[in-house]
């Protein structure tokens, strides 16, 4: 539908029912409106998976790798049919808007949602985010680029205000999102923080750059609930107030238009937005068809498994440990929490009902099926919560049948609504009139005698009772505002009580409705904890006795996660200690670390290999195991930089000061930072082992280039291994004698190829004209400095193989 045809429609709709369309109708939804033929459009989070409109365990969705093992996969290709994944999962749920993908960097290795994010160097972001946004879009389903723009850490992330200069604005931060509008974006988001004094959801950047300069014609929506005032953001170019069905447009900004501070036409151009988007994704009739990706489950499967090994970086093998030879082993201890636990995905509000994980346990016991026997300890305890209760080890109280029992009762307790669900953690219950109490009961089986700990989450008034002896009974006021806390996180309540093996107990959790309470309610247990010396003791007695020993690390879900920002990048608990212990035991100690971001890893010296693993969503343990087992190759790239300890980080900070949080750095993020400082880091930008060994045997590339024009740069490489592999030949550039501040180097570009052993491949990487500029703050405008540049190629920011000049000149 063409934009006059759209006019036409806009001519229909009297101011009213105009502002009415631009604020949502629920939580999830756009406005319909019927006598144009616009149906409402319905929203879901991501970039992980598609959770659809509800927070119910019983709707799974496919589950992906977290956005940073996404980012590690330096593949275009890969990327876009992940995108393909994720359009088909939208379909399946009825799904129009999904919201992703994130482009904000990894600036700070503190921040907690760093897992959300694809890297930190500006041009690997903007090139994933096109990636998966063609591949979203390509089958008729909309992908939102969030969250405009700096918000990169946690802390105060609802109101700090982040200060840089226009420069560092427009080389770093904007950079992705416009490598996302090139690539066609058809939602943006505006994000809850400001920038430079201005909140975003009313900066002048979503008009004059975004809109304006940048051209972008899709729609701006708001953050939930991120519009506080009704002017300023309809005059700043937003165009939609999500969620719904109340915003500060709601009441206000009809009036704003008709006496005359909002301008009529300013709220058609929204509409025209609107309706734009709708017409794209099939919501305007008489609609476009969707095309509907020929994804079957056992493709999606497959698909995520390639995913999690293409995805995974191994960063150290000594010796050729990795891969373990299957015929050569006889035992196999596999040890860590993590092992049977692992962590799949980041926490908060993006987060998805996978419909099963495979753990790495299950995924080794099934590699290693008939040839080796697998022993497992957990070794130490991390020392967490207790999780939300499920159908392992509880039954729903009046059918027996796994679960727990949900109900919802009126203010004398009567029973309005029962349900069987899956899990303790409820965060969305189906609410019905009158309801005034939620309830989550369940017959808990303890396996082990001994003290379990038990808890309630939630805010406002609970209780918690034990066979009806009552553990908690008190009101948790709300104190904070950030709806991924209120509505998703919110803290645990804890107490412990003894318990006997095999002797069930019916526990019982309560919270009244009340409102600015939230709606998350949690029930909660855990088991006694083995000693922590015997714990230790059993995983160095079980590496001792095998012939390889896997340990698995990782953060948890209370330190990176939405929300907040980490305090520190230690891995917490004893798992250090453990890590230390049992390479000690076992030489062929292999160590795979589940986390979504960087921990430091004092030991990673001391262990035979080392294997960063991300939270790879739900075939996490497959994956895993095809790379250990050398099924498939390690084939990811370090999108970030990883610090051997927090305190050579060059960029740490996230605590705003007075409101404020100043970009200080400037240009110098990741792996610019160290470079700058002069410091080296545990691994650098690029860094990636995979199983083979790379020659660089010849570089063709240009001597000259002329300011506006891209040029190619050609890299033959030979494997010099004895198996095949797959190589990302890296481009640098450097200005040493620049009229402006510049990084020490910049990455500019990549290509990846394949070879059989002996056998070469030429990678070829386009530089875009792109990296050559830079932004003129006297000038207000992109400048290309003519002189001489440096050209290096290599395999990461901290290996370079080759290094000539580049001469850019003004064309005659």
């Amino acid at each position: 539908m063409n934009d006059d045809m759209i006019d036409r429609l806009i001519d229909r709709l009297s101011p009213a029912r105009k502002v009415r369309l631009l604020t949502g109708a629920t939580t999830w939804r756009t406005a319909a409106e019927p006598d144009i033929g616009l149906r409402e459009m319905v929203c879901s989070d991501g970039p992980a998976g598609v959770r659809g409109e509800s927070w119910d365990e019983r709707r799974t969705s496919a589950l992906l790798p977290s956005a940073s093992a996404l980012g590690a996969l330096w593949d275009d290709d890969l990327l876009e049919e992940l995108g393909r994944l994720l359009a088909s999962e939208a379909m399946r749920k009825g799904v129009d808007i999904v919201l992703a993908p994130t482009l904000n960097l990894h600036r700070s290795p503190l921040s907690g949602r760093h897992f959300e994010c694809f890297s930190e160097d500006p041009e690997l972001t903007g090139r994933a985010a096109a990636a998966l946004i063609r591949g979203i879009q390509g089958q008729g389903i909309a992908a939102t680029a969030k969250h405009f723009v700096a918000n990169d850490s946690e802390t105060e992330r609802l109101t700090v205000d982040v200060r840089m200069s226009e420069r560092v604005l427009r080389e770093v931060y904007l950079a992705p999102f416009e490598a996302a509008v090139e690539a066609g974006v058809w939602l943006v988001m505006a994000a809850y923080n400001g920038v430079n004094g201005t909140t975003m959801t009313a900066s002048p950047l979503l008009g004059d750059v975004l809109k304006d300069e940048w051209g972008f014609d899709g729609v701006v929506v708001s953050d939930w609930a991120a519009v506080r005032t009704a002017e300023e953001p309809a005059r700043a170019a937003l165009d939609l107030a999500m969620p719904g069905p109340h915003s500060p447009w709601e009441k206000c900004l009809a009036g704003a238009v008709e006496d005359g501070r909002v301008a009529e036409k300013t709220v058609d151009d929204k509409i025209r937005r609107l309706l734009r988007l709708a017409d794209r994704v099939g919501a305007l009739a008489p609609g476009s068809a969707r095309v509907r990706p020929a994804l079957r489950p056992r493709d999606t499967r497959a698909l995520l498994r390639r995913a999690v090994a293409a995805g995974s970086v191994l960063v150290g093998n000594d010796g050729d440990v990795l891969p373990l030879d299957p015929a050569a082993l006889s035992t196999v201890a596999v040890i860590g929490t993590h092992a049977a636990a692992p962590r799949v995905q980041g926490g908060g509000s993006a987060g998805v009902h996978p419909s099963g994980a495979v753990t790495p346990l299950d995924g080794i016991r099934t590699r290693l099926r008939g040839r080796a026997r697998v022993v497992h300890v957990p070794g130490p305890s991390l020392g967490l919560p207790p999780s939300p209760v499920d159908t392992v080890r509880c039954a729903e109280p009046r059918s027996g049948t796994p679960g727990v029992l949900v109900r919802l009762l009126d203010a004398q307790g009567r029973e309005l609504y029962a349900e069987r669900r899956l899990s303790g953690r409820q965060l969305e219950p189906t609410l019905v009139p009158g309801a005034h109490t939620v309830e989550i009961s369940a017959l808990l089986r303890p396996e082990r005698t001994g003290e379990w700990t038990f808890g309630v989450g939630g805010f406002g008034r609970m209780t918690l009772s034990l066979d009806a002896r009552v553990l908690v009974d008190d009101d948790f006021p709300c104190l904070s505002d950030d709806p991924a806390v209120v509505h998703v996180n919110p803290p645990l309540h804890t107490v412990r009580a003894t318990l006997v093996a095999k002797r069930p107990v019916h526990l019982v959790a309560r919270r009244e409705l009340a409102a600015g309470t939230g709606r998350a309610t949690i029930l909660a247990a855990a088991p006694p904890e083995e000693p922590p010396a015997a714990a230790l003791a059993a995983a160095v007695a079980s590496a001792r006795t095998a012939d390889a020993a896997v340990v698995f690390v990782g953060t948890t879900e209370h330190s990176e996660t939405e929300g907040h920002d980490r305090t520190g990048l230690t891995l917490g608990g004893r798992q250090d200690e453990l890590v230390r212990a049992v390479a000690a035991a076992n030489p062929r100690t292999v160590v795979v670390v589940n986390s979504g971001g960087p921990v430091e890893l004092p030991w990673r010296e001391d262990v035979g290999a080392l294997l960063l693993g991300w939270f790879p969503g739900q075939e996490t343990g497959a994956g895993i195991a095809d790379v250990l087992f050398g099924h498939a190759e390690p084939e990811g790239r370090l999108p970030t930089t990883w610090a051997a300890c927090l305190a050579d980080a060059p960029v740490t900070e996230t605590r705003p000061v007075g409101g404020r949080l100043e970009y200080a750095e400037g240009l110098h993020i990741g792996y610019r930072a160290w470079l700058r400082a002069g410091r080296e880091p545990a691994y650098w930008f690029g860094h990636g082992l995979g199983y083979t060994t790379w020659r660089y045997e010849s570089v063709d590339a240009p001597a000259r280039v002329a300011p506006d024009s891209a040029f190619r740069v050609r890299v033959r490489v030979r494997n010099t291994g004895r198996r095949p592999g797959r190589e990302v030949v890296q481009v640098y550039l450097a200005r040493p004698e620049s009229a402006v501040e510049r990084p020490e180097r910049w990455f500019a570009g990549y290509a990846a190829v394949r070879a059989e052993p002996g056998g070469t491949a030429t990678a070829e990487v386009v530089v875009r004209p792109q990296a050559l500029r830079h932004w003129s703050e006297a000038d207000r405008s992109w400048r290309t400095e003519t002189g001489t540049y440096r050209l290096m190629v290599g395999r990461s920011a901290g290996d370079l193989r080759w290094d000539n000049p580049l001469r850019v000149t003004a064309a005659p």
